[in-house]
């Protein structure tokens, strides 16, 4: 059985799987994600895009495309391109609950199948000199909603309800309702 195809560099993911003991290669894709409708569907298309670049790229290999937003308010909260901007998100997210969707998409056979998995997040109230601590430990670079929760960012979190996997950026649960027999793919 060939590997399965990681259509994401995503060092979470690929933490995921080795730890699952699943064989995947790696190959990070360039697709146009988008960032307004409906969060559920938004995090489907965008997985389903990643998905589809890696079998275009490795045609007959199955391939697994994820995309992990952050929704808070109904408003999804993206990578912060800046300190600030991460700031501000943290700042949003202060206290209160918000949602972390994955989509995944698995495509064998040229057969798309596609789920979702949706987990909650409250953070504690935070002050202005934590989130300033915070995002000079640079964590926030990259990640939706500005946090890490594998990280020094799960100081900000008070409680989860849902797929821990699901917050770091694969959500395990989820991944093997797409294919059990993910689980035989050993090295």
């Amino acid at each position: 059985m060939r590997p399965l195809l990681l259509a994401s560099s995503s060092p979470q993911r690929r933490a995921i799987l080795e730890q699952l003991g699943i064989a995947f290669e790696v190959l990070p894709v360039d697709v146009h994600e988008i960032a307004a409708g409906d969060p559920v569907e938004v995090a489907r298309a965008n997985a389903l895009a990643k998905a589809r670049a890696g079998a275009a790229a490795r045609p007959g290999q199955d391939v697994l495309g994820v995309d992990t937003i952050v929704v808070c308010d109904g408003e999804i909260l993206g990578k912060p391109p800046s300190a600030r901007v991460a700031e501000t998100m943290l700042g949003q997210l202060s206290g209160r609950t918000h949602e972390v969707i994955s989509g995944l998409v698995l495509i064998r056979d040229g057969n798309p199948q596609v789920v979702h998995e949706v987990t909650k997040v409250t953070f504690r109230p935070l002050g202005e000199g934590l989130v300033r601590r915070y995002v000079r430990t640079g964590e926030w670079a990259g990640r939706a909603g500005g946090y890490a929760i594998q990280e020094q960012g799960a100081a900000l979190v008070r409680s989860i309800h849902g797929d821990y996997l699901n917050v770091v950026g694969l959500p395990v649960g989820a991944l093997l309702d797409l294919d059990s027999r993910l689980m035989l793919r050993r090295d």
